[in-house]
């Protein structure tokens, strides 16, 4: 077995935004399966927080809505117990004529509510104009209540 993980992040580049990007490989043991390396690492320490288990209980009392699969870990599987998977750090569920979406930001101590604010509402736009609504008004629900929310926490 070996674990890879990149000696320093890479900025990727897209159209709208920049990440940072550290690649991790490995080559799990014979008896293990991909999905248990994969609950290991579920939630990342930049999504869930560190430590772990107080931070994701303080997300569940704070975060004005559920994040459905914000978050998620999404791939693929083969038959034999491999695959790969990623962090599904934006994405959308639809149930008939509603759409929710979710994006979020990285909150560090040094965070700027406004400026991690206005980063989400970036975030959003490549999922807007997938759906056709660059360029229109649409509501955000409970948009106003998660900006009181963060300000409130700063």
């Amino acid at each position: 077995r070996a674990l890879m993980v990149g000696s320093e992040p890479q900025v990727v580049k897209l159209k709208n935004i920049q990440h940072l990007y550290t690649p991790v490989r490995a080559t799990l043991k014979t008896s293990a399966h991909v999905l248990q390396f994969v609950e290991r690492m579920h939630p990342t320490p930049a999504l869930g927080g560190d430590p772990q288990a107080a931070a994701v209980a303080s997300i569940a009392q704070i975060e004005p809505l559920a994040r459905g699969w914000y978050g998620a870990p999404v791939g693929w599987l083969d038959g034999v117990g491999g695959g790969e998977f990623a962090v599904a750090i934006r994405s959308a569920v639809a149930l008939g004529e509603r759409v929710r979406l979710y994006a979020g930001a990285g909150i560090v101590g040094d965070s700027v509510p406004a400026k991690e604010w206005d980063e989400t509402a970036l975030k959003f736009k490549p999922l807007l104009g997938a759906l056709g609504l660059t360029g229109t008004r649409h509501s955000v629900l409970g948009a106003q209540s998660a900006r009181e929310v963060l300000s409130s926490e700063f």
